[in-house]
């Protein structure tokens, strides 16, 4: 999901270089006077534009993604006044994924350093922030590998007063999509009402789980109820940490089932241990399974792994790890996040596209790679020297030039999808490019779009070419709303009626809780039933219907639907 889930503008990639000045007011007194203080749009623009700045050189407004930093022609839908602010202030505390900076070092002894923009067998185009456009061969390459921090270094606002500064701020808020730019039909809502008596967000755990932060920010990913144990779950970090806690009427008890922090990958990107999944028959053979990135031999991979239950049950069993697959990928991001087992008993799990950004190289739509899809295997079996087994039902067994393990593809970064246990249907929130983020009911052999027209949505109206049809989603929604969806669950608990059938979820860097139903398949009513206390990663289900929320700075929530009501 960006980082999460799902980008966040974190960096501002304008290559400025801040020469040494007196006096300079620090950070704080910028952030507290662009708080409580409105600035002029129109100067803000002049400074954005401004040469001394180089604002202009990195980022577009225009919906084109031509500069080496990430576009901002919807700057001010996608984020809140204060993480503008901090993402000037701090450019690479949080880096949008896809645009942190690469170092490509050639046998002659050049280096090149900018934003990946194209990476595949033929070599790598890299975008500097001058804006030209770098092409480097394959076989010219003696090294690339990845920055933790932006291409705009730190103290870009110290060329600015804090009035300007605050001007700066004021232009990014401006930059919206225009409403014509947006289809209006029953899956895409031009407005989504809030609940007239909004669910409440409740804290679930007492304590919060945080660990000191590395190179990269990271942060929650996963909590799972653990079959069979009411009250247990596993939650994991991204960066390798798993607990086991317990919950009971008088209280909860911790302790670290799993330490993989040396096995993980997560300096980079929205990568790191992003899930866990419990075998069908768990209380018979203790089977769980770990959805993880590593970093081998510079290339990130990602990792799907069987391990065990120790005696214990509190502990992990110690055991070497099953490896069932590994997928490597282009550009570091997009690494997809989910795994879970289906009503028919078969593991399936989602793979993002990995990059670079608009999928250049038609990962999606590739049906030799497992980019952009969600698969479907049977870990139980081994077969043709492989760790699983093909289900013989899945659509595209026996095709030439066609992985069999593929149940849909056509995906740019599915984070998180779930199976609702009364009709067994399978929900998936897939990350958009720029514009809107969106929800899909997904079937069998189904062909999502992504990215089928270069430079275009594959959530627009246009879904045929080349005689194929495409899915279209049940429901998206603009940047307005937030930025990085986080799917969850249709919400099957007994505490309140009106929500039975309602399928929740989230958007990560708004923290809204939404609320979708369907009728004959099409969109009937989507409402804000909510707000969390931090960003949501995850949500959680356990063996009651109930829900819970992940925050992603570590704080676990239960949704309490007593009090709203669904209409």
């Amino acid at each position: 999901m960006r980082q999460f889930l799902l980008p966040l503008l974190g960096a501002l990639a304008c290559g400025l270089l801040v020469p040494a000045l007196a006096q300079v007011p620090d950070a704080g007194a910028y952030r507290r006077h662009a708080l409580s203080r409105s600035g002029d749009a129109l100067r803000g623009k002049a400074f954005f534009n401004d040469e001394r700045l180089l604002c202009a050189h990195c980022h577009s407004v225009d919906g084109s993604s031509s500069k080496a930093g990430p576009d901002l022609f919807a700057a001010g839908d996608a984020f809140g006044r204060r993480d503008l602010i901090e993402s000037v202030l701090k450019p690479s505390a949080t880096i949008a994924p896809g645009y942190g900076a690469v170092i490509v070092q050639t046998k002659a002894g050049t280096a090149f350093q900018g934003t990946l923009k194209q990476k595949n067998d033929e070599g790598v185009q890299i975008m500097g922030v001058d804006g030209k456009l770098v092409s480097i061969a394959a076989a010219d390459i003696k090294e690339q590998s990845g920055l933790t921090v932006s291409l705009m270094p730190e103290g870009l606002h110290v060329q600015l007063t804090t009035g300007e500064f605050t001007d700066l701020i004021e232009y990014l808020t401006t930059l919206k999509q225009a409403e014509a730019t947006l289809a209006s039909d029953r899956g895409m809502p031009l407005e989504i009402p809030v609940l007239a008596k909004p669910v409440t967000v409740r804290p679930f755990f007492a304590k919060e789980f945080k660990l000191p932060r590395g190179r990269a920010e990271s942060g929650l990913t996963s909590l799972r109820a653990i079959p069979g144990s009411p009250g247990v779950f596993m939650l994991l970090h991204q960066g390798g940490t798993i607990w086991q806690v317990t919950k009971t009427a008088t209280g909860e008890e911790s302790v670290v089932f799993a330490n993989l922090s040396e096995v993980v990958f997560s300096e980079r990107g929205p990568n790191g241990l992003l899930d866990v999944a419990f075998h069908p028959k768990f209380r018979e053979n203790r089977r769980y399974y770990l959805f993880y990135q590593t970093l081998e031999e510079g290339e990130v991979v990602t990792r799907i792994v069987e391990k065990k239950f120790g005696a214990g049950s509190n502990a992990d069993s110690g055991e070497p790890p099953r490896v069932i697959l590994k997928i490597a990928s282009v550009a570091e991001d997009h690494s997809g996040g989910c795994l879970e087992f289906g009503p028919d008993g078969f593991l399936y799990l989602v793979m993002g596209d990995t990059g670079p950004h608009h999928d250049p190289n038609g990962h999606a739509q590739n049906l030799d790679l497992l980019l952009g899809k969600v698969m479907r295997i049977d870990v139980d079996r081994e077969e043709d020297g492989r760790p699983y087994a093909i289900p013989p039902d899945n659509p595209f067994v026996g095709k030439s030039g066609v992985r069999p393990e593929i149940w849909a593809y056509g995906f740019r970064n599915p984070w998180r999808f779930s199976f609702d246990r009364r009709t067994g249907d399978l929900w998936l929130a897939d990350v958009g490019q720029d514009r809107l983020e969106e929800v899909a009911i997904v079937r069998r052999g189904e062909n999502h779009g992504w990215n089928v027209f270069e430079g275009f949505e594959p959530f627009s109206s246009q879904y045929r070419k080349e005689d194929r049809t495409f899915t279209r989603p049940v429901f998206a929604y603009r940047r307005k709303f937030g930025n990085s969806i986080t799917g969850g669950h249709v919400y099957r608990g007994s505490g309140n009626p009106s929500f039975q059938g309602v399928y929740v979820f989230a958007d990560y860097t708004s923290k809204i809780i939404f609320g979708i139903t369907l009728e004959n398949g099409v969109l009937k009513t989507a409402r804000q039933i909510g707000v969390a206390p931090q960003r949501i990663v995850s949500f959680c289900e356990d063996e009651a219907g109930e829900l819970y929320v992940v925050g992603y700075e570590g704080m676990i929530s239960r949704i309490d639907f007593s009090g709203a009501h669904f209409e």
